[in-house]
């Protein structure tokens, strides 16, 4: 009990040392930018503080639960030997965290409110649902194949970077060809997938995977999910832009 409640005060301490560049900047901006009090000190006291124990919790449970069973599961997955359960676990690892990340959720909402005042979509409340889940659902599938990529790229040991590049061009011819109104959420939806929940459990498994097998280097084979995970969206949402453009 003593251990864990060291871990929380110095994960505490960590998040009031992460926080105060932010807090140091704001107070600059209020009092010598823009000369004006805070408004509601004692509201934005307690707000910095439930930040602060928000991150901790976080940060405190990240250690304690997702890092240990992503990579518990990636470890237990090679040793079973089993590529076709691998995979099926990835991708639904990949598709599950994502439709669940709240960053994504608040931009597919935004995006559809935006499409219906722009009155590119009916302005109800059922299209502007349907507009947000098919966003959400292409990304969802985007990451999942992406992390299905990225497992198959550890299990075969190819270089990262040649995948990244190759994805990146056709980024670039695929924004010649898409809609100008799904260019900008497109490149935004490869970064609110990689949030709160994907990243932690992501990196989890590519680590613990390529800890796993042998003649694997983690430091080398066990990153780069990531960047699969932030690069397939960008390409998946214009492709779904042009669909239904």
């Amino acid at each position: 009990m003593t251990a864990t409640i060291k871990k929380l005060l110095t994960a505490m301490v960590g998040s009031l040392r992460d926080l105060l560049p932010i807090v140091l900047v704001i107070l600059f901006f209020q009092f010598f930018v823009l000369q004006q009090p805070l408004p509601d000190i004692g509201q934005l006291l307690l707000g910095v503080v439930f930040v602060v124990l928000g991150l901790t919790f976080f940060i405190h449970g990240l250690e304690q639960g997702l890092f240990p069973i992503g990579e518990s599961m990636a470890t237990a997955f090679a040793r079973k030997g089993s590529v076709l359960w691998l995979i099926a676990f990835a991708f639904a690892l990949g598709f599950g965290t994502t439709v669940a990340e709240p960053a994504l959720i608040a931009v597919a909402a935004e995006a559809a409110q935006v499409a219906a005042n722009g009155e590119m979509i009916e302005a109800t409340r059922a299209a502007r649902e349907r507009y947000a889940n098919g966003l959400r659902y292409t990304v969802a599938l985007s990451v999942g194949l992406a992390i299905v990529v990225g497992v198959v790229r550890i299990l075969k040991g190819w270089p990262v970077q040649w995948l990244i590049i190759g994805g990146y061009l056709l980024v670039v011819i695929m924004t010649f060809f898409a809609p100008q109104e799904i260019i900008g959420i497109a490149y935004d939806s490869g970064g609110v997938t990689t949030s709160t929940i994907t990243v932690p459990l992501v990196t989890a498994l590519g680590v613990g995977l390529a800890s796993s097998i042998r003649g694997r280097n983690p430091m080398i084979d066990g990153f780069g999910l990531i960047a699969f995970a932030s690069l397939t969206p960008m390409i998946f949402v214009m492709a779904y832009g042009m669909l239904i453009g």
